[in-house]
């Protein structure tokens, strides 16, 4: 009665775990979720007598998603706060292309220790040899 039992079960387990195996769900197509934009609303205009666009124009208003994005990050000037404005002031303007020049082999920079300059030569890797001293 125990192997009819159990080879019952074994046959039930196994059909039950054959209908997962077609699926395949890691192995299906997904949309590329970084390609969607927003539409922008719908916007009744004030005057009806508006020329229609040619196929295939760009809309005027609007750039492609990665255009906004860009001018998101980058463009377009943005009110500062009075603290950003203070800390901007006292700070000293930096020259436009600073940060295209920082990385630069020719620009020279400050000594700022033994420890610094081992950080900077350490070798890349996982950190599997890492060590931590701790004083006390």
């Amino acid at each position: 009665m125990t192997k009819h039992h159990t080879l019952a079960l074994l046959a039930i387990s196994a059909t039950m775990l054959s209908a997962c195996g077609g699926g395949g769900f890691l192995n299906r197509e997904r949309p590329d979720e970084f390609a969607v934009q927003r539409q922008a609303p719908l916007v009744v205009p004030p005057d009806f007598n508006l020329v229609p666009p040619a196929p295939g124009a760009p809309r005027p208003s609007e750039g492609t998603a990665s255009q906004q994005a860009l001018e998101a990050l980058f463009g377009g000037p943005s009110e500062r706060s009075a603290v950003e404005t203070s800390a901007l002031d006292r700070a000293g303007a930096a020259a436009p292309g600073i940060r295209s020049s920082v990385g630069d082999s020719e620009t020279n920079t400050v000594a700022k220790g033994r420890v610094t300059r081992d950080i900077i030569a350490a070798p890349e890797g996982d950190g599997a040899g890492a060590q931590a001293v701790i004083p006390g």
